[in-house]
């Protein structure tokens, strides 16, 4: 049951979403990705989310999880389609963040950035992902030139 997970930066430029929804349909046809986890802390976010809620129409055998890195709040915002990790509670709050993209990085095989400058928690992860020998595309490229991504090495 491959799965992928997903890291960029809290602002995002371009026009992200169709070059996400084109690499996730790319992942669930050529290499059998059944399972995706999203965070939920910035614009990539949000634009991942909202492909993984139209593939799931056209490929509804998917599975997808915001996985959230504080607890749900009564605030009107859609948790249906969110997890909250078992032991992250036990966080301090300052580090939930990092611990939540800790727990998405160890379930996936694929990950899915969109890094455009070496700063941030975004940048840290997409650096560890490719360490850990994950197999990473970089959208942000693609994203400013309209080229299709190629594979990290």
């Amino acid at each position: 049951m491959p799965a992928c997970t997903f890291f960029g930066h809290r602002t995002v430029t371009g026009k992200v979403y169709d070059v996400l929804y084109k690499e996730i349909e790319t992942l669930i046809r050529e290499c059998g990705v059944d399972s995706f986890y999203v965070g939920n802390n910035g614009d990539f976010d949000i634009e991942v989310r909202r492909a993984l809620r139209e593939l799931k129409k056209e490929y509804p055998a998917i599975n997808y999880s915001v996985v959230l890195a504080y607890p749900p709040r009564d605030d009107g915002y859609d948790y249906s389609d969110t997890i909250y990790p078992e032991g992250i509670e036990t966080v301090p709050k300052r580090y939930a963040i990092l611990w939540r993209n800790e727990w998405m990085l160890k379930k996936a095989e694929y990950v899915i950035c969109y890094i455009a400058h070496p700063l941030g928690g975004a940048y840290k992860f997409f650096e560890k992902a490719k360490k850990q020998k994950k197999k990473v595309k970089n959208i942000a490229q693609t994203v400013e030139k309209g080229m299709r991504p190629q594979a990290e090495k």
